[in-house]
């Protein structure tokens, strides 16, 4: 086949960014575009439509994307710098920011609904009201002290995550992944964790007083059958209705007033209800 019948291979549809501060691109839309390695620091992308767009490599320090709309899975991110980025009330879901950088950003009441967070450093970015639901954040590292009462984290991967001192009182914990998730001295009272995997080994001075564990799995997790220890925690008034308790070292804990119909309690030991 000669040249002019040979088919041209399509490349992405580019998009060129100007320089300077002075660039608006509030409520632009980006959809789709390729923004591979662009230099977006400090614009104005609020309320701008990035959905699918490629960002991967691209500088958004310091941008303002409160607003903005950056969902779906095809939105492509890898290596994007978002340290200190406004991404207030951003939709984000469905979004991969696996090991973006995410220091000091403002995701204050963004929507983070079934987003990958993975490895990522969070510890100095603004949670407030932002909803987690379904979100995969394994390994991902929160700030010291966040407040996560009451937070929307239904079904959400919280595996290998250190929650330890955290306050998760009254969470949407249901179905969620918390295996070898760090939960000591954690206080989950009143959480519902409801079919969750609890199978994190460590819950040494948790708060789990009124606490929803219907179905949730306790089981101490290592290749061979050993006892978890849940030791001195706090159980009263617990909902452990068909919650899997074998192998649970359940000294020392307070069981006054829980609930075990139907729990599985084969092989654990320490068992007792403080009067």
């Amino acid at each position: 086949m000669g040249w002019f019948g040979r088919k041209k291979k399509e490349e992405p549809m580019s998009f060129e960014i100007g320089t300077g501060l002075d660039v608006d691109l509030e409520g632009a839309d980006l959809s789709g575009k390729n923004l591979r390695n662009a230099d977006l620091s400090c614009k104005n992308l609020r309320n701008a439509n990035l959905r699918g767009a490629d960002l991967r490599g691209a500088n958004l320090s310091g941008a303002n994307l409160s607003g903005a709309d950056l969902s779906r899975k095809d939105f492509e991110v890898d290596g994007a710098n978002l340290e200190g980025a406004q991404l207030r009330g951003a939709d984000l879901r469905g979004a991969n920011l696996e090991y973006v950088n995410l220091k000091g950003a403002d995701l204050e009441d963004a929507n983070l609904e079934k987003v990958t967070l993975s490895v990522v450093d969070l510890q100095s970015a603004n949670l407030k009201g932002v909803n987690l639901k379904g979100a995969n954040l394994e390994y991902a590292r929160f700030p010291e002290g966040m407040n996560l009462s009451g937070k929307n984290l239904r079904g959400a991967n919280l595996r290998y995550v250190n929650l330890e001192k955290r306050n998760l009182s009254g969470a949407d914990l249901r179905d969620t992944n918390l295996e070898d998730a760090k939960l000591s001295g954690a206080d989950l009272s009143g959480a519902d964790l409801s079919g969750a995997d609890l199978s994190c080994k460590d819950l040494k001075g948790a708060n789990l007083k009124g606490a929803n564990l219907r179905n949730a799995d306790l089981r101490g997790f290592t290749d061979e059958i050993e006892e978890a220890y849940v030791g001195a925690v706090n159980l009263s008034e617990a909902n452990l209705r068909n919650a899997d308790l074998r192998y649970v070292n359940l000294s020392d804990n307070d069981l006054s007033g829980a609930d075990l119909e139907g729990a599985d309690l084969e092989g654990a030991v320490g068992f007792k209800v403080k009067e």
